[in-house]
């Protein structure tokens, strides 16, 4: 239950590791351009890839599914240790450094509160953990989080259930769930009297089938590519329930804001990625009608793509308080 954000590495894939990238969070670890030797270094799985462009730096091409999956590959080991994170190819393979603001901004939204961001008091519901794991990796990594990932396909969680294996500790602080039910979120998957400092998700984008050729086919011709009349090849890759869903994103993302109402003390902070800012006003307006006391846009960047995470809570400041220092 992702959408395919294709374009997010664009530009940065060059030899220079110095710079800072515009528009990321201050934390990232990932600055203007990628230090391609010394990813190569940690992962020389990655060198094959690696070429000079008519720049004369060094680059990938991220039209090629193999080069994308070898950069995550690389970043995630020289980053932060992850080793065996293979998944497979028809999945999608996340644009690591939006997905790590992502996490960064939530640990920003719960420090508002006064929650001490870092911690293994705090406990993050993942809704369509994929079959990459990548934002248990990040929170785990970042700040020390434990997570519970929930996903609709048993391959996907399979694919985890490989990379928890090679990372023991983080399978250690990793807890997967099936849902079974493909038209719900939250049912099925919290239990009763479970609580959640944070949910977190990355909806499907599309409505239909049909929708998500042709949002590839833009992509491809962004990248400077030509299909041949054929279906293109998904750069990052990605699935049915990953890349679309009935309704698109704003459908998958009314029926979690309805579900959340149900349970509303069960967690401090809804939030889901946002795609489409024209959908905010009338998300907004639901989640008010709904009872949600609080709703924050929370902004990010990544070079000249912005995306935004939604954020809901049923909570008055009290109880929110309140449950912060249960924390400590």
């Amino acid at each position: 239950m992702v959408v395919q954000q294709g374009m997010a590495y664009m530009g940065k894939a060059r030899q220079s590791g110095n710079e800072r990238s515009s528009g990321l969070h201050p934390r990232t670890r990932f600055g203007d351009r990628y230090d391609l030797p010394a990813l190569v270094q940690s992962s020389p799985g990655l060198a094959p890839f690696v070429f000079r462009n008519p720049y004369g730096d060094l680059s990938v091409d991220f039209a090629d599914p193999g080069a994308v999956r070898a950069l995550n590959r690389a970043l995630l080991v020289h980053h932060y240790g992850i080793r065996g994170w293979e998944i497979p190819p028809e999945f999608l393979c996340p644009p690591i450094p939006g997905r790590a603001d992502y996490i960064h901004v939530l640990a920003d939204l719960l420090a508002e509160s006064g929650t001490p961001a870092p911690g293994a008091a705090i406990r993050v519901l993942d809704v369509g953990v994929g079959a990459s794991c990548i934002y248990p990796i990040l929170g785990q990594r970042e700040y020390g989080w434990h997570f519970v990932g929930s996903d609709t396909n048993p391959r996907a969680l399979a694919s985890v259930g490989r990379i928890l294996a090679a990372n023991p500790d983080l399978g250690a602080v990793v807890e997967l769930r099936r849902q079974h039910d493909e038209a719900t979120v939250f049912r099925g998957v919290i239990r009763e009297g479970e609580s959640f400092e944070l949910t977190l998700c990355n909806p499907p984008f599309h409505a239909s089938p049909r929708e998500a050729r042709e949002g590839s086919q833009r992509k491809w011709r962004n990248l400077g590519k030509r299909s041949g009349g054929q279906a293109p090849v998904l750069n990052f890759g990605g699935q049915a329930s990953e890349l679309w869903c009935p309704g698109g994103e704003a459908g998958f993302i009314r029926r979690m804001m309805a579900e959340s109402a149900e349970r509303p003390t069960c967690c401090l902070w809804f939030t889901t990625l946002v795609s489409k800012s024209a959908s905010l006003p009338g998300l907004k307006v639901e989640l008010r009608r709904l009872g949600a006391l609080e709703i924050r846009v929370l902004e990010m960047a990544q070079g000249q793509k912005r995306s935004r995470a939604l954020a809901w809570t049923f909570l008055e400041p009290e109880a929110r308080r309140a449950w912060i220092r249960s924390l400590r």
